[in-house]
C-alpha cells in the first residue's frame, strides 16, 4: 500500500466528515432563531442514522457486486456489517475499508442536504424515519449506479451509469447534489408551505455570520470531497484541487455581480450561496475540465442559480433553504457542461464539444441527469406520501411552527432571552 495515498484519503475523509457540522451551521444560520437547533439536529441525526445503515448494509448495496449484473443495486449480502473488509489486501493502493469510510460520509452529507427543504415544519421523528428509508431506497441504489465501477479482472460488476453509458461524475453531481435537490423538491411538495409563506417573519435568517462560517467550512471540506475522490495523492487530485478552488471563487463573484445589477447590493447571503452553487457545479466536472473550464462552470452556476432560487415563488413551492435552486440546478449545470468544457488533457481524458469531442458526451451526461432526477423525485414523493398518510402527517402543529420547532421537538432554545419562560418542560436543557 502507498502510505501517501492512505494518509490523503484519511485526511479527505475527515474533511468530508467536517462538512456535516459545516452544513448544520450553514443551514442553521439561514433559519429563525427558534428553528436553529432542530435544523442542526436534522443534519446530525440524519447523518448519524445513515452512517449506521451504511455499516449494516448500505455499503453492500452501493458497492457490492451488482445483482444479476444489471448495474442497478449491489448485493446486500456481500458485506453485511463490513466485517469482510478487515482483511488486508497488499495489492491495493488504499485499504478497502478506508474507501468504505470515505464513501460513508458522502451518504451522510447527501441525506443531510435534503433536510433544508423541510426546515421548521417537519416532525423530527418523521424526518429520522424518512432519512433512513430514503437513504436505503434512493441514495444507496443511485450511489451504485454512479460510483461503483467494474473491477479490473471483471469479477465485480458495478453500476450502469458508471460502466454502461460511462457518464462522467467525478465526485457526485448526480448521486449527491441532483439526487438531494430532486428529493428536496418532492419532500417540499408533500410537506406544503410554511405558515404565512412566502413572507414568513419567524423564519428569516437569524445569523448571517453563521451562514458565512458554514459556507467557508464547506469550501474547505469540499477539497476532501472532490480531490479525495481521486483516491490517490497525485496529479489527478492536484488538478481537481485547483479546479475546485477557482470555480468556487468564480461562483461567489458571479452571484454577487448578478445581485448588484438586479438589486443594487451584493449581499453576504448571496456570496455564500454563490460559493456553494459553484462548488456543487464543479463537483461532477472537476476531473474533466481545465482551470479555465472550471472558472466558466463556476461563474455560470453562480449566475444561473441566483436566478433559479426565485422559481419557488413563481411555481409556489416552499423550498425553505434553496436546496432545489442551488443543488438541483447547480448539479444539472455542472453535469451537462462536462459535455461542452471537458478536455482530454484533464484526468478524465474525455473531450467535450468545445474541445473537438462533438455532442456524444453531452448526450451521455443528459441521460444520467434525467435518470437520476426521475428516480430520486419519483421514489421520494411516493415515500413522503406514504409516511404522511401513515404517521398522522409529517407536519408539526401550526402553533408549534409559529412559536418555533426547537421548543416543540427538543424542549430547548438556542438563545435564552429575558422574555423567554424559564420552565420549558421536561427535560430542562436550556
Amino acid at each position: 500500500m502507498d502510505s501517501g495515498n492512505v494518509a490523503w484519503i484519511l485526511a479527505s475523509s475527515a474533511l468530508v466528515c467536517m462538512m456535516i457540522p459545516a452544513l448544520a451551521l450553514f443551514y442553521g444560520g439561514m433559519v429563525g432563531s427558534r428553528r436553529i437547533l432542530n435544523m442542526m439536529m436534522m443534519c446530525f441525526g440524519g447523518a448519524s442514522l445513515v452512517a449506521v445503515l451504511w455499516a449494516l448494509f448500505g455499503y453492500s448495496m452501493a458497492f457490492g457486486n451488482s445483482v444479476g449484473g444489471l448495474g442497478l443495486i449491489g448485493d446486500v449480502t456481500e458485506f453485511p456489517g463490513m466485517g469482510q473488509l478487515l482483511a488486508k489486501d497488499d495489492s491495493a493502493s488504499i485499504p478497502l475499508i478506508l474507501f468504505a469510510a470515505f464513501q460513508l460520509f458522502f451518504a451522510c452529507v447527501t441525506t443531510a442536504l435534503v433536510a433544508g427543504a423541510a426546515a421548521g415544519r417537519m416532525k423530527f421523528g418523521a424526518w429520522m424515519l424518512f432519512a433512513g428509508i430514503w437513504a436505503t431506497v434512493v441514495y444507496f441504489p443511485i450511489a451504485h449506479w454512479v460510483f461503483a465501477f467494474n473491477s479490473a479482472d471483471g469479477s465485480t460488476v458495478g453500476g450502469w451509469i458508471a460502466n454502461g453509458i460511462k457518464a462522467i461524475d467525478f465526485a457526485g453531481g448526480t448521486a449527491v447534489h441532483m439526487n438531494a435537490g430532486a428529493a428536496a423538491l418532492a419532500l417540499a411538495l408533500v410537506l406544503g408551505k410554511s405558515s404565512g409563506w412566502p413572507k414568513v417573519e419567524h423564519a428569516k435568517p437569524h445569523s448571517r455570520p453563521l451562514v458565512l462560517l458554514g459556507a467557508g467550512l464547506l469550501w474547505v471540506g469540499w477539497f476532501g470531497f472532490n480531490a479525495g475522490s481521486a483516491l490517490a495523492a497525485g496529479q489527478s487530485a492536484s488538478v481537481v484541487f485547483l479546479n475546485t478552488a477557482v470555480a468556487a471563487s468564480a461562483g461567489l463573484l458571479a452571484w454577487a455581480l448578478v445581485e448588484r445589477v438586479r438589486h443594487g447590493a451584493a449581499t453576504s447571503m448571496g456570496a455564500a450561496s454563490g460559493l456553494i452553487a459553484a462548488l456543487v457545479a464543479i463537483t461532477p466536472a472537476c476531473g474533466a475540465v481545465s482551470p479555465l473550464g472550471a472558472l466558466a462552470i463556476g461563474a455560470i452556476a453562480g449566475a444561473v442559480c441566483s436566478l433559479a432560487i426565485e422559481w419557488k415563488f413563481r411555481l409556489g413551492f416552499d423550498d425553505s433553504l434553496d436546496v432545489v435552486g442551488v443543488h438541483l440546478v447547480g448539479g444539472i449545470i455542472g453535469t451537462l457542461l462536462i459535455g461542452l468544457f471537458a478536455t482530454d488533457k484533464a484526468p478524465n481524458g474525455v473531450s467535450g464539444l468545445f474541445y473537438g469531442g462533438g455532442l456524444e458526451q453531452l448526450g451521455i451526461q443528459a441521460i444520467a441527469t434525467v435518470s437520476v432526477l426521475a428516480y430520486s423525485f419519483g421514489v421520494t414523493w411516493i415515500l413522503a406520501k406514504i409516511l404522511d398518510k401513515t404517521m398522522g402527517g409529517l407536519r408539526i402543529k401550526p402553533e408549534d411552527e409559529l412559536r418555533g420547532i426547537d421548543l416543540a421537538a427538543h424542549s430547548e432554545l438556542a438563545y435564552l432571552m429575558d422574555e423567554d419562560p424559564v420552565d420549558l418542560g421536561s427535560p430542562q436543557r436550556v
